[in-house]
């Protein structure tokens, strides 16, 4: 391991930086000085410009840097959708106070977009996992560093079972909805997430590329779709992941695509370690990520299944500000 790797572990005091610039001068490493440490371009500035005590400065920083994994729906949001005034304020401080924000939804990035612009997440540094897992994003360079389709083959068989049991459909363009039937479903999913649709008699036909995702939904009767997840599971073994994110709504993603594989690719991409990293949801979907965080946090509105995988359990739910009492106690340390 480099002198970072095992500082920011705190197995290493900052003097060792000494003793290993020294090996790095005598033992023919090849390799820049910069890399033999392990730090990074805008430390080894600021340790060249400055000073050793700023280069500890910024590295003890960087140490107690912590990056929250936020779910919207049922999390973030309240049962309006809308930001509560104590979750805004709680996201801004622990902004200020140099910690990572990342709306991590089931949603898709257009929606999830529109909503790290309304709490100001979309500068340098900012990331959106959206689609369960299935891309993640950085806002301010304004492209992908992950994303994983589904073949239209794939999408095209789920449309065709669902449609057979009676289910509304949709996938999803890098802009809108993406369905062959107006339903109450769509008009439902269109209301509370505010995106809009195109309906289109052939799926294929409109994509232009493979999507990441699609979702069979039934906003009255969950059992009929645990019912279609039974049906179609061996068809779907081996080709796609499924998992609900509501009782309303059964997303589908490429296999090993979660919430938690997200999470933990986002954090190697950041070089941010693992045990300083939270997680916050309420579905099902959000489990994977709830457990592969150091902290794992469900809402008091969360499912059961939810509340069982979290290390911490808020006492109060997301229509009551239950975001800002998670980044309070293990962020600010309020």
């Amino acid at each position: 391991m480099t002198f970072r790797e095992q500082y920011m572990k705190g197995e290493l005091p900052f003097d060792a930086i000494f003793d290993y610039t020294d090996e790095w001068n005598y033992g023919g490493a090849d390799c820049t000085l910069r890399e033999y440490l392990g730090l990074t371009p805008e430390e080894e500035d600021v340790w060249v410009s400055e000073s050793d005590e700023a280069l500890e400065t910024l590295l003890e920083k960087e140490k107690n840097r912590k990056i929250i994994f936020l779910d919207l729906d049922g999390t973030l949001l309240n049962d309006e959708k809308q930001f509560t005034p104590g979750n805004r304020k709680a996201v801004k401080q622990a902004l200020r106070a140099g910690h990572q924000i990342v709306i991590t939804t089931g949603r898709p990035l257009f929606s999830a977009l529109a909503q790290a612009e309304d709490l100001g997440l979309t500068g340098k540094g900012c990331y959106i996992i959206a689609y369960n897992g299935g891309e993640i994003y950085d806002t301010s360079k304004k492209e992908s560093l992950y994303k994983k389709t589904l073949p239209l083959p794939y999408i095209r068989h789920i449309f065709d079972a669902a449609k057979e049991m009676g289910l509304h459909c949709q996938t999803y363009s890098d802009t809108e909805i993406l369905t062959e039937a107006d339903t109450d479903a769509l008009q439902f999913y269109m209301e509370t997430t505010r995106t809009h649709s195109r309906i289109v008699p052939d799926v294929i036909a409109a994509l232009e590329k493979e999507p990441v995702k699609m979702i069979v939904i039934d906003i009255h009767d969950h059992e009929k779709l645990v019912r279609f997840r039974t049906a179609t599971e061996n068809w779907c073994h081996g080709k796609m992941d499924r998992v609900f994110s509501s009782p309303s709504y059964l997303e589908h993603v490429a296999p090993g695509i979660s919430k938690g594989n997200a999470v933990r690719i986002l954090c190697e991409h950041l070089d941010i370690s693992m045990e300083n990293t939270i997680a916050a949801g309420d579905a099902e979907n959000d489990i994977s990520m709830i457990q592969a965080a150091a902290i794992g946090a469900a809402m008091a509105n969360a499912e059961p299944a939810v509340k069982e995988a979290a290390d911490y359990i808020t006492k109060r739910t997301n229509n009551e500000d239950g975001v800002s009492e998670i980044i309070g106690k293990f962020m600010l340390g309020d």
